[in-house]
């Protein structure tokens, strides 16, 4: 079962997901290794955060395709860190749909795993999700 979509014009499309962020991801074959995140580049976008920028393209190491593909993003939701790795959900689904061969090696990686982790909702009766109150016995 695939998760990603082949496009007309031969651009492969694939959606990544990590707490409230979703990237959307547009995969060029015969590409420069450009990679455009909300029209921008990615030191751009990631103001030089060498963590975030490293992340996203890990999938493409993996792969050694980052000189052949043109990544073009749209990523909306959640914080910074959550949009870097919905990225890097979405790039490794466009990879493995390129490219059936790189499944194992991606998969290995843990990077076609959809993190479940979500922030816990607030409890009635308590100050956070898990916090309480100052408890007194008089």
């Amino acid at each position: 079962m695939s998760k990603a979509k082949i496009k007309a014009d031969g651009a492969i499309l694939a959606t990544g997901r990590r707490k409230t962020s979703v990237a959307q991801v547009r995969l060029m074959r015969n590409g420069q290794g450009k990679i455009l995140i909300n029209s921008k580049t990615v030191d751009e976008y990631f103001r030089g955060i060498n963590r975030y920028q490293t992340m996203v393209s890990s999938p493409l190491a993996i792969a050694d395709a980052g000189k052949t593909v043109d990544l073009y993003v749209k990523v909306a939701g959640g914080g910074i860190g959550g949009q870097a790795g919905a990225i890097r959900h979405g790039i490794a689904r466009a990879l493995i749909e390129m490219d059936a061969a790189l499944r194992g090696v991606i998969k290995k990686a843990g990077y076609l795993t959809r993190d479940p982790r979500m922030v816990e909702r607030k409890k009635p009766g308590q100050p956070k999700a898990r916090k309480r109150f100052q408890f007194s016995k008089r």
